[in-house]
């Protein structure tokens, strides 16, 4: 499994256990002693000598014909013991399950830590400002900030299931036990500062904001009030003097909302401005909507908010890739949406002022089209000859824009050398999932790490596509510590015709690691989707495995917009008996040659 997911979503530790010996015949891989969790049950996964019989708390569990067990058990908040025995050999397990809500109190008061805005608040007159806090039931709820009193009216909560659920095939809204207050004001449209009032007035890189102060919750049950102060500051900033940002970061990481929850937007380019129209603790919002940390970006001194004209539009063709040139006034938002046949590049606070555009015939454009959608909003779409993209690069030289749209590889067929081999001039990356002893991946029943297996096929993969003709290129050949941005950033450096991470599977706490197994595929860009969709039946009719799915997910190792990048995983570590077919040495191979010949057939595919 993919660290992201191990270390993020999945929350799989990466050095679980030594790989079992001999002398001690039943070994538990998972959980490590003095686990945490928040989830309602979990699964033991382990082994022991086929003879014989494991006990769970006196209760004898299935297993494998080779040993191998993985049940799941509830789990109550607070310590829960487990006592593993196999003959007269003995193990005790403890699993610490957390609560996931907030506790209501008793008495009257507010839940601990329930009060939002948590983090200092800044926004533009005029603008809604949201409160919320946890109380019990039937209380009256106001906030006071400013002289201004907002009630806040009581909801039953709702909350949503993490984004992990649907790889359980489970996503829908959970009704909590909690009392969920909430309610919103308007920032007034002229502060009063603004006005000449008498509010606190901040100098921050010398722009004025208003400052209105901390926000005081108020709790009324049976005749009694508590006041509670809350955590975040509210200021309203000046619309005549705003800041504006600079990205300084390659590239800036721009998001929905303000924190790493909220889904990714397509990345800022460095040298980006915009101006900054509101902040929630390290986030900035930027003028055109997306939200990107403070620290990916300086604050410039500005007069006006950055605005760009656009004239003429030319492209050119550099070995590989055909490069669009936008010439702007000044760095500006953009966003990328890839469709069947189109690619769509978006410019924000930009006028067009166009009448010519340059467009030879190309390897990959067919045409390109623009309109003004929005009076600071310029949109081009690029009709493209074939549905099948291949990668896209964006950056800044100076204040031109410049898009880089890769060209289709070239096959063995439209070669010179008919004898060529199928894959001959494709360059393809493997990136074996995990490695070294920090990030071991997932655990099989005896020990078995995922990053061993994840190497060991990928080698194979990689002579069989040498095979047909193909330059792989490896994130790694040992087992070596590697972390995601070196093997995303070879990605970019190498971009090759695709790129696919192999892995193998794990699951939550909360998942039941005896009946879900299967091949499954993982995609982002929709220039992947094929190859993800295309990989995973190929190998599910091939090899006759069971199907986990296909997912569109946002994983490190499926950003990359370089080139088609998929990540695949092969079969499911925890599983009993899926673990047995994923460490045979010639179910690996056929995986191998599965795997090679499926790419080989989608490139023969591809139109």
């Amino acid at each position: 499994m993919i660290k992201f997911l191990a270390l993020v979503v999945f929350g799989i530790i990466l050095a679980i256990a030594p790989v079992a010996v001999a002398a001690q015949p039943l070994f538990v891989a998972y959980p490590p002693p003095n686990h945490q969790t928040t989830v309602d049950r979990i699964f033991l996964i382990g082994t022991a000598p086929p003879s014989g019989q494991v006990l769970v708390n006196g209760n004898q569990i299935p297993r494998t014909q080779v040993g191998h067990f993985a049940p799941t058990f509830p789990l109550q908040v607070g310590e829960n013991v487990f006592t593993l025995r196999y003959n007269n050999q003995e193990l005790k397990i403890k699993v610490t399950r957390q609560p996931s809500q907030a506790t209501i109190p008793l008495g009257l008061a507010f839940a601990k830590d329930s009060l939002t805005p948590k983090v200092d608040v800044a926004t533009l007159p005029g603008e809604y400002i949201c409160f919320g806090a946890i109380a019990p039931m039937n209380a009256q709820v106001s906030v006071k900030l400013a002289g201004e009193t907002t009630p806040l009216k009581a909801r039953s909560q709702v909350e949503l299931p993490d984004n992990k659920s649907v790889l359980l095939g489970e996503n829908s809204p959970i009704k909590t036990g909690n009392q969920l207050y909430q309610g919103c004001a308007k920032t007034p449209p002229t502060p009063p500062l603004l006005r000449g009032g008498n509010q606190s007035e901040t100098q921050i890189n010398n722009s004025k904001k208003v400052d209105l102060g901390v926000p005081v919750f108020e709790l009324t049950m049976n005749n009694q009030t508590v006041s509670q102060q809350g955590t975040g500051k509210i200021s309203i900033l000046s619309p005549a003097d705003l800041e504006v940002a600079e990205v300084t970061a390659e590239p800036g990481v721009a998001r929905t909302g303000a924190s790493t929850d909220f889904s990714r937007m397509t990345p800022l380019p460095k040298g980006t401005k915009a101006t900054i129209t509101g902040r929630e603790g390290e986030w900035i919002r930027l003028d055109y909507g997306a939200w990107i940390k403070a620290s990916e970006v300086k604050i410039v001194k500005d007069t006006v908010p950055p605005r760009s004209l656009i004239r003429s539009v030319r492209s050119r063709q550099v070995p590989g890739w055909t490069e669009v040139l936008f010439p702007l006034e000044i760095p500006v938002p953009v966003t990328v949406q890839e469709g069947s046949g189109t690619f769509t590049l978006t410019l924000y606070n930009t006028t067009a002022q166009t009448d010519i555009i340059r467009l030879d015939d190309d390897p990959v454009i067919s045409r390109l089209t623009w309109q003004q959608i929005l009076p600071l909003q310029l949109q081009y779409t690029f009709n493209l000859k074939s549905a099948q993209q291949w990668g896209y690069k964006l950056r800044y030289d100076g204040t031109t824009l410049v898009l880089s749209l890769k060209h289709p590889p070239v096959k063995a067929s439209q070669m010179a050398n008919p004898q060529a081999k199928p894959l001959s001039g494709i360059k393809i990356l493997l990136d074996p999932g995990h490695g070294g002893p920090e990030d071991s991946g997932g655990v099989g029943p005896t020990g078995y790490r995922e990053k061993t297996v994840a190497l060991i096929v990928s080698k194979l993969v990689r002579q069989e596509l040498v095979n047909r003709g193909a330059n792989v290129v490896m994130t790694r050949v040992e087992d070596v510590d590697l972390d995601l941005p070196p093997r995303v950033e070879m990605i970019q450096k190498e971009a090759p015709a695709i790129a696919i991470s192999l892995h193998y599977n794990a699951l939550p706490d909360n998942g039941d690691a005896i009946h879900t197994k299967g091949v499954g595929a993982f995609w982002f860009h929709p220039q992947a989707h094929s190859l993800a969709m295309f990989l995973q039946k190929y190998l599910v009719a091939k090899l006759n495995r069971p199907s986990y799915g296909v997912f569109w997910n946002n994983l490190a190792m499926t950003r990359p917009a370089v080139a088609p990048s998929v990540l695949m995983e092969l079969g499911f570590m925890i599983n009993p008996d899926e673990f047995e077919w994923i460490v045979n040495p010639k179910e690996q191979q056929k995986l191998a040659e599965a795997i090679a010949q499926g790419i080989t057939e989608w490139f023969a595919s591809v139109k």
